[in-house]
């Protein structure tokens, strides 16, 4: 039977092909334009087909005016950068993006905290509890979050040096490869101690340990090497990204 839900996944895998013809087209000059019409038209078909499917699920007249206007605002806001951007400016604009795909997991993930670990006598923690699922949604929970606060605070020093607003030069702290061990160390630590009792303070530890973290990283990476850099936040966003999408259950973010 044909009903929105099978309408939004056709949407879906076709968005999800287009972002690959994207990369393809992306990949040569000659047919870059058409790579990123391809970008475009996939982003544009995912969208329709969330708010579709938002509308469908009767959605509160506030909650569809709060998804429209932060689409508008982020459309507004996507726009003039890219206007006004200099094409030898086009990594510090793309390290300010992956920023936003970086806070963007951060936001699912602590959303999904406080519907489910959040709230833990209700329904949905309690479904997950009896399937032996709620320990592993705790783990997509504070993993998707580290990645993505990393990301976040790693891409605003990217762009700042990229952009000569902070000094160039790395920052040179005492044992900095064993804060950088030791931050990974502890993270893991906590990931389990989480697992184990999800509770509220925890998940901010890994917050504020992962901005930190994602700052210390770059900026102590000297601004020459700033743009090899932005290549590995793109992966960086990426698994952010898929992180969300594990969390969600959304197919087309994990393909993304």
């Amino acid at each position: 039977m044909f009903t929105l839900e099978t309408a939004a996944t056709a949407a879906y895998v076709v968005a999800a092909l287009l972002f690959i013809l994207a990369l393809a087209g992306l990949s040569k000059h000659e047919t870059s334009r058409a790579g990123n019409t391809f970008g475009i038209t996939g982003m544009a078909v995912a969208l329709v087909a969330t708010i579709a499917l938002a509308i469908n699920h009767q959605i509160e007249p506030l909650g569809l005016a709060l998804l429209i206007g932060a689409m508008a605002v982020g459309a507004a806001i996507g726009l003039w950068r890219a206007k006004v951007v200099e094409m030898t400016g086009m990594p510090e604009l793309i390290a300010l993006l992956h920023s936003f795909v970086g806070l963007a997991a951060v936001l699912v993930g602590w959303n999904g905290y406080l519907h489910v670990e959040g709230d833990a006598g209700g329904a949905e923690a309690a479904l997950l509890s009896e399937q032996g699922m709620l320990g592993i949604h705790s783990a997509e929970v504070v993993i998707g979050v580290f990645i993505g606060a990393v990301t976040f605070t790693g891409s605003i020093v990217a762009n700042l040096k990229l952009s000569a607003r902070i000094k160039s030069a790395p920052m040179m702290l005492p044992g900095k490869n064993s804060l950088n061990v030791g931050a990974l160390v502890a993270f893991l630590a906590l990931t389990v101690w989480f697992v184990i009792d999800p509770s509220l303070w925890l998940l901010v530890a890994v917050t504020v340990l992962a901005l930190l973290l994602g700052w210390h990283l770059v900026a102590s990476i000297g601004g020459g090497d700033m743009p090899v850099v932005v290549s590995m936040l793109n992966s960086y966003s990426g698994w952010a990204a898929a992180a969300s999408g594990f969390l969600l259950g959304n197919d087309l973010l994990i393909i993304t």
